[in-house]
């Protein structure tokens, strides 16, 4: 109710009416929340303020991030969030205060200290989602901010010369599909050497010991890529890995304190990444871990060359190991924490190696070791907003047949026993499509499961990482719709269970998983109850035309090329937009208008044509964000819309314990 309104109200009324009249104005149960006015919203009913005190605690969650090891003493960078977006936070020492040292509207994604100096703070940090972030210096004495780079472009953060005087990074503008690699002399504020190279996949990863060569990542696709090295003086490059031919792809590398070597992941006559070291003269490699049979998915050296530590992917889990470079041998590491692992980092001193974990009843956290003592100490301590970790439970790893023999897996997230007979399911699909659902902590959506008792369910469908290369690319070009059959036999297998409800299922996703969902809602509508598409494509050929231009040939690696008219046509005729009137069920769009890799408009054509057809759909787009919503009070919003949305399509039939 305006003011105006409400004192016309007032004058028109006798003085007990104005009594009645401001207590009801009052009662919780009248109170809306009112979206920012950064939000578009059309369909969504008024949230009430007691659905946000109903969610609240599930929402006041706060997880730790490793960014950094200070240059020199036992402390660190790491990132959390206190107000509206996570920042840089400096902890001393294990267990101790957060010290907020960057307080910006919008989120830091990296940070760095100075290699020899922690006066200085190297920041990596976009505008509104847009992702074309910028490098800034901090300058922790007077607490200016400096941009380090032209304010326009797109920017990978800098990595530090070993000098410390440099720092080197890749620059993607905007309309080109180029990419420029840059160094900047800090001392000289000013750009040293940059080089122009074709395609949007080129990043430097590291400097070689004496700071005079770099090493660059030619990133084509998940499965394809190479590994140069640029000469800093004459400009000069040469590809190390130009004589392993074949299909091959190279995760992450870093050279070794002699120069004369490389490690790196790959997955040269190999199913999974393996951890190898390749010998950059004669181009030879050697592996390091074919004891294991998952992928690699990062590794650090320690500074004196002993030490390599680095995470497996043992089936969706990351698990931390230590190798003994000389002796070729793995340590015993027995006391480190339960949950899933991530960010490997080494100090300076090649004693402590820092690693962040995560688990179902715990948000992430930050964790270091001691190589020599083998000690194990806590840095971070998040809160869970009250909630009790001993409610939570761990999620079942789950496999089913698809349609043609395969066998899919995915997580089951079940609620608690109060809740009894067959429960509702909501099917969350990851993006990527190349990513993997990882056990996690699910933050907001624990009330879903605590509270509204639906089962949440993970899959890791044909096309997702961590599972060898062939199931990489078993859904590429002509087989995309295989992926969405494996979604179609989760449905089948679901309609077995006597504890899942296959007459109230939600499909929804982020993403590629947007897409995903939006193609099941298309196929499978007399199978789900509703749909929700968070920045999903609705046409894979519009989508491919109007994604940003670096991104657009990496992406065509997947997909297939629209330029090509059988393909296009393929691409057509399975595109969810083309096939909206079949959609009779609810539709939840999700969109943030700064979205650079999946166009605002393809949020817009979906809505409209689903509307078209006559199917109820919720629409939200924020101005102030990008590929996914980051700020606290959006992401807020977007779940109180969430709840509503699964409470009046989901549940509205639901037996509550």
């Amino acid at each position: 109710m305006d003011v105006e309104a409400s004192l016309l109200k007032i004058l028109l009324t006798t003085k007990w009416g104005i009594l009645i009249l401001i207590m009801n104005d009052r009662e919780p149960n009248k109170e809306t929340i009112t979206p920012s006015r950064s939000m578009t919203v059309s369909g969504i009913p008024a949230v009430p303020v007691a659905l946000s005190r109903r969610v609240g605690r599930y929402s006041e969650f706060r997880q730790a991030v490793f960014l950094d090891w200070h240059p020199k003493q036992h402390r660190m960078l790491i990132s959390t969030r206190f107000g509206n977006s996570a920042q840089v936070h400096q902890v001393r020492f294990p267990g101790g205060d957060r010290r907020q040292l960057t307080f910006f509207e919008d989120t830091v994604r990296d940070a760095t200290y100075h290699r020899t100096s922690e006066g200085q703070v190297l920041l990596n940090m976009d505008t509104g989602g847009d992702e074309f972030a910028q490098n800034y210096m901090l300058d922790r004495g007077t607490g200016d901010v400096q941009l380090l780079t032209d304010g326009t472009s797109k920017n990978s953060s800098g990595i530090w010369s070993h000098t410390g005087d440099r720092i080197a990074y890749s620059v993607h503008r905007r309309s080109s599909s180029e990419s420029l690699l840059h160094v900047q002399n800090l001392v000289l504020d000013e750009a040293v050497w940059s080089v122009t190279c074709a395609g949007g996949g080129w990043f430097p990863i590291s400097w070689a010991p004496d700071d005079c060569a770099l090493l660059v990542l030619e990133y084509r696709s998940i499965t394809d890529s190479d590994l140069w090295i640029f000469d800093i003086a004459s400009c000069s490059r040469i590809c190390i890995t130009s004589a392993l031919s074949g299909q091959r792809s190279f995760g992450g590398a870093h050279y070794a304190r002699d120069g004369r070597f490389v490690y790196l992941t790959t997955d040269y006559h190999r199913e999974f990444q393996t951890l190898a070291k390749l010998d950059i003269e004669t181009q030879s490699l050697s592996y390091l871990t074919d004891d294991v049979k998952w992928d690699v998915t990062e590794f650090d050296v320690s500074e004196d060359g002993r030490w390599i530590a680095y995470i497996a992917n043992e089936d969706g889990c990351g698990r931390l190991h230590v190798l003994d470079v000389a002796g070729q041998s793995e340590l015993a590491l027995d006391a480190l924490p339960v949950g899933n692992m991530s960010s490997v980092r080494w100090h300076a001193d090649s004693t402590l190696l820092a690693f962040s974990v995560v688990s179902a009843n715990s948000p992430n956290d930050v964790y270091s070791i001691d190589i020599s003592s083998r000690r194990v100490h806590r840095w971070t301590f998040s809160e869970m907003g009250g909630l009790q970790a001993s409610t939570l439970r761990e999620p079942e790893l789950v496999r089913w047949p698809s349609f043609d023999g395969r066998m899919i897996s995915g997580y089951l997230y079940r609620p608690p026993d109060k809740f009894t007979g067959p429960r509702p399911v909501m099917i969350v699909i990851h993006g990527g499509p190349e990513s993997q659902f990882r056990p996690t902590y699910l933050g907001r959506s624990n009330y879903i499961l605590q509270e509204l008792g639906v089962n949440l369910f993970y899959p890791n469908v044909r096309g997702s990482s961590g599972y060898g290369k062939e199931y990489l690319e078993l859904d590429n070009g002509y087989r995309r719709e295989d992926s969405y059959k494996d979604i179609h036999s989760l449905l089948d297998w679901i309609s077995t269970s006597d504890s899942l409800d296959s007459d109230r299922v939600v499909v929804t996703g982020g993403s590629y998983g947007g897409h995903m969902a939006l193609a099941i809602a298309t196929q499978a509508n007399d199978r789900v109850a509703g749909t929700i598409d968070v920045v999903g494509m609705s046409n894979l050929v519009t989508f491919l035309e109007n994604t940003e231009d670096y991104r657009r040939d990496l992406r065509r690696a997947e997909y297939g090329d629209e330029r090509v008219p059988e393909m296009r046509a393929y691409l057509e005729s399975i595109a969810p937009l083309n096939h909206a009137h079949k959609i009779t069920k609810p539709l939840f769009i999700v969109q943030g208008k700064n979205d650079p890799r999946v166009p605002y408009t393809e949020a817009l054509q979906m809505a409209d044509r689903a509307r078209e057809s006559g199917a109820p759909v919720w629409f939200l787009m924020a101005d102030d964000e990008g590929h996914g919503f980051i700020k606290k009070q959006n992401v807020d919003f977007q779940f109180y819309a969430t709840i509503l949305f699964l409470e009046a399509y989901l549940l509205e039939s639901s037996p509550m314990p």
